[in-house]
C-alpha cells in the first residue's frame, strides 16, 4: 500500500520527488515496477498521544443521538486529512512551520478530504478497498498542489492552467497576452 501513492506521482511526473528516496528503474512496464528499495528511512505518518488522547475524549460524542457520530467523524477526519499529506511535505522537505501554516491555509479542504474518506473507510467489507483510494486520492491531489506550486520554465501558461491556478483571478483579467518576439 505504501507504494501506491509514490506511483501516483510517479505516474503525474514528479520522478524529482522520488528519487532521492528510492532506487527507481525507468525501463519497468509501470509505475509501480519503477519503485526499487528505499534509500533513505520511510516516512510514516505520526502517531502521538495528543491522537491517543483526542479520540478517547471524543468517543463518547457517538453516545449523543444524531448529532455524536458526524462531529466525532468529522473531528477524527481533520485530523486524518491532515495526515494524508504527511509524506508528501517530507518528500518535498518542508519544514514544520511551513507545514502548519499551509496546513491551515487549507484546513477546510483538509477536513471534508478526512471526512469522506473516514465516512468511506467505515465501510465494513469495502474498507480495504477504501484505504487503498484514499491513499491513491491524497496522492492524485498532491500532485495537483505540486502542479499548482512549480513554476513553469520554458514554456507559456496556458488560459486553462492560469484558471486552474488563479480561479478567482481568470475571470476578473480575461485572456492571457503573449508577446511572440520573432
Amino acid at each position: 500500500m505504501r507504494r501506491c501513492p509514490k506511483a501516483t506521482l510517479i505516474n503525474y511526473g514528479y520522478i524529482d520527488l522520488i528519487a532521492p528516496h528510492r532506487v527507481l528503474f525507468p525501463d519497468a512496464p509501470n509505475s509501480v515496477k519503477t519503485l526499487g528499495k528505499p534509500t533513505t528511512r520511510a516516512e510514516y505518518n505520526p502517531w502521538s498521544f495528543t491522537q491517543i488522547a483526542e479520540l478517547i475524549v471524543c468517543l463518547p460524542l457517538n453516545l449523543i443521538p444524531w448529532l455524536g457520530t458526524p462531529a466525532f467523524i468529522m473531528i477524527t477526519g481533520a485530523r486524518m486529512g491532515k495526515l494524508s499529506h504527511y509524506r508528501w511535505y517530507r518528500l518535498r522537505g518542508i519544514s514544520k512551520n511551513e507545514m502548519k501554516k499551509d496546513l491551515h491555509n487549507r484546513s477546510w479542504e483538509y477536513l471534508w478530504f478526512g471526512t469522506v474518506a473516514m465516512i468511506l473507510e467505515l465501510i465494513p467489507v469495502l474498507s480495504f478497498f477504501f484505504l487503498l483510494t484514499s491513499a491513491v486520492g491524497a496522492a492524485m491531489w498532491a500532485a495537483d498542489m505540486e502542479e499548482r506550486s512549480r513554476v513553469r520554465v520554458g514554456r507559456q501558461v496556458t488560459d486553462s492552467e492560469r484558471r486552474m491556478a488563479l480561479p478567482q483571478q481568470a475571470e476578473e483579467d480575461g485572456p492571457v497576452y503573449h508577446d511572440d518576439p520573432v
